[in-house]
């Protein structure tokens, strides 16, 4: 019992941590679909510590899962250091491709988020992120095959918004129960923002800076 209370103290205080310094960080950097990334060195810190605050709560069952499994506290940091590795490459990867864009690509890239939520293959990555995996690195790989239609969408809208952070968060389904008609609901509302974003992009807040 104490093993699994140290495992989820540690995860959560540290996806709190991760959201005071990604809001810190962040602070001015919102500029919508014209926001650019700064140096790689600012970059990646920041986006590591945003899928920290926006991944770790929902990850915490598996947390104390694998800590319980192992026995020993001293393989939670592992697990949540080689999960966070994933999601650092993802990051890399993003500042690699990531350019200043129009609404256009922005309502194309939330579109093809919302029909990726139907996809066998989301399901798939959504069921393993709920069963035990093997290690962090492997559970990190399941977590970016499930939420990587919404990551590309955070991108797309405005990567330096806490606000659309806060979405992506509910979106995830991590704060939603896991039943098909939210699942849908869910869906059906990011492809209805994806068409919004291309018939009236200046009707969606943040979307574009301030002039």
């Amino acid at each position: 019992m104490q093993l699994r209370l140290a495992a989820l103290t540690t995860t959560l205080g540290l996806a709190a941590a991760s959201w005071v310094v990604a809001v810190w960080l962040m602070n001015g950097m919102d500029m919508g679909v014209a926001t650019r990334l700064g140096s790689f060195t600012f970059f990646v810190p920041l986006w590591v510590s945003m899928m920290a605050a926006m991944m770790l709560p929902g990850a915490a069952p598996a947390v104390v899962r694998h800590a319980h499994a192992n026995g020993r506290m001293r393989a939670v940091p592992l697990f949540l250091g080689s999960y966070l590795a994933v999601w650092t490459l993802v990051g890399v990867a993003v500042y690699a491709l990531y350019r200043p864009h129009e609404p256009f690509a922005a309502g194309a890239i939330v579109i093809g988020a919302g029909v990726y939520e139907f996809t066998p293959l989301k399901q798939h990555f959504r069921r393993r992120c709920r069963e035990s995996v093997g290690s962090g690195f492997e559970f990190g790989l399941c977590c970016v095959g499930s939420s990587i239609g919404l990551m590309l969408m955070l991108v797309a809208l405005s990567v330096m918004s806490v606000t659309w952070m806060s979405m992506i968060v509910v979106l995830a389904q991590k704060l939603l129960p896991a039943k098909a008609a939210v699942d849908v609901s869910v869906a059906l509302a990011i492809v209805g923002l994806g068409l919004l974003i291309l018939i009236a992009p200046s009707s969606v807040p943040g979307l574009m800076p301030s002039r």
